[in-house]
């Protein structure tokens, strides 16, 4: 089977089942599991942070990064189809209180800084308390730029707002512009980075932040059940990809690449934007027949998100000859 539903079906290789099988581990609710505090400061450092906390999921960890930096009836800016915001259960808003403030996002993948500026509401009894601006890089497979992401931390600052980075992806936007990690995280306040898609891990998020935020991370990461126990099996995996998957990502980035050239191939298939972003590429269909392009490519061995655009995206599982097989089978539909 060739999936490319997305990179969150990576499975861990040999040598990270190994590292997890020889953990050290203790009771973590405790402060006591040693592997974790490693993977947990690893990132901390890598992000330039003063701490860092482990979740089971990127979800969860975004969500309590929400809730350490605002408050009930508080409100967070946020793009309209970013993950916190649309891809989340509404966590901040059912669990937290906290209103969202969403807005379209630009073709690039950005916030229109002027729109983001008139979002912030005055100090007025009338309004929601502007809290919180929150990015993601990448988007949609999109890098942020660094010019950007510079002037949209001295908006937050101008305005006295927190700053946050979904940053699910951010080691494939870092491997795109070629720049350590902590040149994109060291402007932000608090970035939740996922260990499960590209990186290979089976489960596990770290929330990156201050002292002080990350001590309020931690009773909120109770409060919603993320406190484990002998999770060094887990926290083990996070380490072993930290020091061996990142640089990579490139070749997911590279493989993003050819699969949209060979796609240009087929005239029923039109790239959005023209082009993969990293490793991930939508497709539309001039011929609007998407279920059924789902049923056949899935019936000899292909599998994609067949939504509206299509997505598609590589990970450490795919190779060149897969691309070619997968273009095959897509060729096969339409003729």
């Amino acid at each position: 089977m060739i999936d490319l539903r997305s990179d969150t079906v990576t499975q861990p290789c040999k040598g990270m089942k190994s590292a997890m099988m020889s953990a050290s581990v203790g009771d973590d609710v405790y402060g006591e599991d040693p592997t974790v505090a490693i993977l947990q400061q690893k990132l901390a450092e890598m992000t330039d942070m003063e701490e860092g906390l482990f979740f089971p999921s990127g979800t969860q960890s975004n969500l309590v990064a929400l809730l350490s930096h605002c408050q009930r009836g508080d409100e967070y800016i946020v793009g309209q189809n970013a993950h916190t915001y649309k891809y989340e259960g509404g966590g901040a808003a059912v669990l937290g209180s906290i209103q969202p403030q969403p807005i379209e996002h630009a073709s690039d993948g950005t916030l229109d800084l002027a729109k983001v500026r008139a979002a912030i509401k005055e100090d007025d009894f009338h309004f929601a308390n502007t809290r919180l601006l929150a990015l993601e890089n990448t988007i949609g497979g999109k890098t942020i730029s660094l010019e950007y992401i510079e002037r949209a931390k001295q908006l937050t600052q101008d305005h006295g707002i927190g700053f946050h980075l979904d940053g699910a992806r951010v080691f494939n936007a870092a491997v795109e512009l070629d720049v350590p990690v902590s040149t994109i995280t060291q402007h932000f306040d608090s970035v939740s980075i996922c260990l499960s898609k590209g990186l290979g891990t089976p489960i596990g998020s770290v929330l990156c932040g201050s002292h002080e935020m990350i001590n309020r991370a931690r009773r909120w990461r109770k409060m919603v059940g993320g406190g484990m126990r002998q999770v060094g099996i887990l926290a083990a995996a996070g380490i072993y990809a930290l020091d061996n998957n990142i640089a990579r990502l490139e070749e997911d980035h590279n493989l993003a690449t050819y699969l949209g050239e060979k796609l240009t191939e087929i005239e029923e298939i039109e790239l959005v934007d023209g082009k993969a972003h990293t490793n991930i590429l939508f497709v539309t269909l001039r011929s609007n027949n998407y279920t059924e392009l789902g049923e056949y490519a899935s019936q000899r061995g292909l599998l994609f998100s067949s939504g509206e655009p299509i997505r598609m995206v590589t990970h450490r599982h795919i190779t060149k000859e897969n691309i070619d097989q997968a273009v095959n089978i897509l060729k096969g539909f339409f003729a």
